[in-house]
């Protein structure tokens, strides 16, 4: 029986939650295998995981540990990552569709002269995998057939929902060193520099409050910051304000900005380009706030108020705050 080994990302021992979607995936190919779920962790505190992920059905953890690992370096946790799939004789590996997911995988496929199947939607084994995933930054759907010695495949970010196991394990935690050369450790991380942003992190807001060109200027976007103050949110934007100069790039939401999946997101002013939807499609739900019945965001939500923000934002701010003081 072939292994499944997945790549889980963590921050002191606590899975991320990219990482608790891919596993999902991931429990359906081992199914489908019949063979057991292997994770990987890399770094200081990867063997912690063990202890979160045994309600996921992983069966077995393996710390990748080397002195050159201490931090993150692409190519050495890719190379690690090989050298693990080649011993355990995995039948696929698996990671986050997460930034150092992608980049991870990229360089598993590239040692292993194998091919990679990034953001995957849905797989059906049959020998060779049928694969439903997203092209274009989810623009479109893709129906692919991955037919490889050893499958490697991402999933998709926020499409995956998160599911404990129908049966709890206890996995058990297995050290694994890697043989690496120098030239896997040319490029790491030398450090890491906080944002000097205050509040709750866009990425991990459950509430988000965004503004596009409709706002109508920086100023405007001080009641928007309001509303995401009141309802304990993160504030974003859309690529055109950034543009204007209006907001920091950080804050932007879209294709080449930040993925978020908050519970609610609320758009003022933002038309719903396909750029920007493919930052914002792993909303729970959606409150548009648009003067424009046919902006492609209105089309998108669950919920809309036809209107102009610069009214709307400052009676609904009014009437949060009335019911907070009730």
């Amino acid at each position: 029986m072939s292994a499944v080994l997945a790549l889980v990302e963590h921050e002191a021992g606590a899975p991320a939650e990219e990482s608790l979607e891919l596993l999902t995936l991931a429990r359906e190919l081992a199914a489908a295998e019949s063979g057991p779920l292997a994770a990987a962790a890399f770094g200081d505190e990867g063997a912690g995981v063990a202890d979160a992920l045994g309600a996921y059905g992983v069966e077995e953890v393996h710390h990748v540990t080397h002195d050159g690992l201490d931090a993150y370096a692409p190519a050495a946790w890719g190379e690690g990552l090989a050298q693990l799939a080649a011993e355990l004789d995995a039948a696929a590996v698996v990671a986050p569709g997460t930034d150092r997911g992608q980049e991870v995988l990229a360089h598993v496929g590239a040692t292993m002269d194998l091919p990679v199947a990034a953001n995957c939607l849905d797989v059906e084994v049959d020998g060779a995998y049928e694969l439903t995933r997203q092209r274009w930054g989810g623009s479109l759907m893709e129906h692919a057939r991955l037919d490889a010695e050893r499958k490697l495949l991402t999933a998709a970010a926020h499409e995956h929902p998160i599911e404990e196991a129908a049966e709890a394990t206890d996995p058990g935690v297995a050290s694994f060193e890697p043989s690496l050369e120098e030239d896997h450790l040319r490029v790491q991380v030398e450090r890491v520099e906080e944002s000097d942003v205050e509040g709750v992190p866009l990425g991990e807001a459950r509430v988000v409050v965004s503004g596009g060109r409709g706002v109508g200027g920086p100023e405007d976007f001080d009641q928007l910051e309001e509303l995401a103050d009141l309802l304990g949110g993160a504030v974003g934007s859309s690529r055109a304000a950034v543009n204007e100069g209006w907001r920091p790039h950080d804050d932007q939401i879209g294709l080449t900005g930040a993925k978020i999946s908050p519970d609610i997101y609320i758009p003022c002013g933002i038309s719903g380009a396909v750029q920007h939807m493919v930052g914002c499609k792993g909303a729970d739900n959606i409150l548009a706030i648009n003067t424009d019945p046919e902006a492609a965001i209105i089309g998108k939500a669950e919920w809309a108020v036809l209107g102009d923000l610069h009214e709307v934002v400052p009676e609904l701010n009014e009437a949060i705050r009335e019911a907070k003081d009730e």
